[in-house]
């Protein structure tokens, strides 16, 4: 029996960050409906994605594959959509490719082929979002992307990537530097943002409208410039 008391505490939360997401849509003259949450549940309980599902909230976010299968395994009859959004380690790919409805951090060539090729093993379309660092911050995995003169030489390979068979493209993510003060990513939001936009012209076949970009401290800001994803954990589901 899974077993969890703080369920009335994540419908408040939820209700909150609701409210939130609606008046920044607003603000940016957008619908809600197009922005999505995922709630990031990395070192939480199965107990707490139970809650969380409970209140509506499906669309579950790890970052560690072992963590993460423990609680696709333990709550298998719940209706929930599994993205990961952390760093894939080789070697991962085959069970990444077989358990994520979604996947957020493909931030290199290596990773995409050899997420291509076990999804064409399984017959299925894998989406995935292309993981880009913005800020230049050494600790941020993807491809380098913050110096806008450099796109051009990102193309020879992103365009292998869109055009990997058993991979969907759904767009573009990235982290902004930790800061308390939400402005402070606003810069790497307009980036990603712009990325996309000189991306698209480039491959106008391309499905690259989405965002991954927002949590709990900046998404707000991430809203006003466009995302489409948001990954919310602490503010949802409380600090780890």
């Amino acid at each position: 029996m899974i077993e969890f008391n703080g369920n009335a505490l994540i419908k408040e939360r939820f209700e909150q960050i609701q409210e939130r997401i609606d008046e920044a849509a607003q603000r940016s003259g957008r619908n809600p409906a197009e922005i999505e949450l995922i709630a990031v549940t990395k070192e939480k309980s199965a107990a707490v994605v139970k809650a969380l599902s409970e209140n509506g909230i499906s669309k579950i976010g790890e970052s560690y594959l072992s963590e993460a299968l423990f609680k696709i395994n333990i709550l298998a009859d719940y209706q929930l959509e599994w993205h990961m959004i952390g760093n894939i380690q080789h070697g991962k790919e085959t069970q990444i490719a077989l358990n994520f409805a979604e996947v957020h951090s493909v931030d290199r060539l290596q990773v995409a082929k050899a997420l291509n090729k076990r999804a064409k093993q399984f017959d299925r379309i894998l989406p995935v979002y292309l993981e880009f660092n913005v800020s230049g911050e050494e600790t941020k995995h993807g491809w380098n992307a913050w110096k806008e003169n450099m796109w051009d030489q990102l193309l020879e390979e992103l365009e292998m990537v869109i055009n990997f068979p058993s991979l969907e493209i759904k767009g573009l993510m990235t982290m902004a530097p930790y800061s308390v003060n939400p402005e402070d990513a606003r810069p790497y939001f307009v980036k990603l943002r712009k990325l996309r936009d000189y991306l698209y012209r480039n491959y106008p076949y391309a499905n690259l409208s989405g965002l991954s970009m927002g949590m709990s401290g900046d998404f707000e800001t991430a809203i006003e410039e466009g995302a489409t994803v948001l990954r919310i954990g602490s503010a949802l589901v409380g600090p780890r």
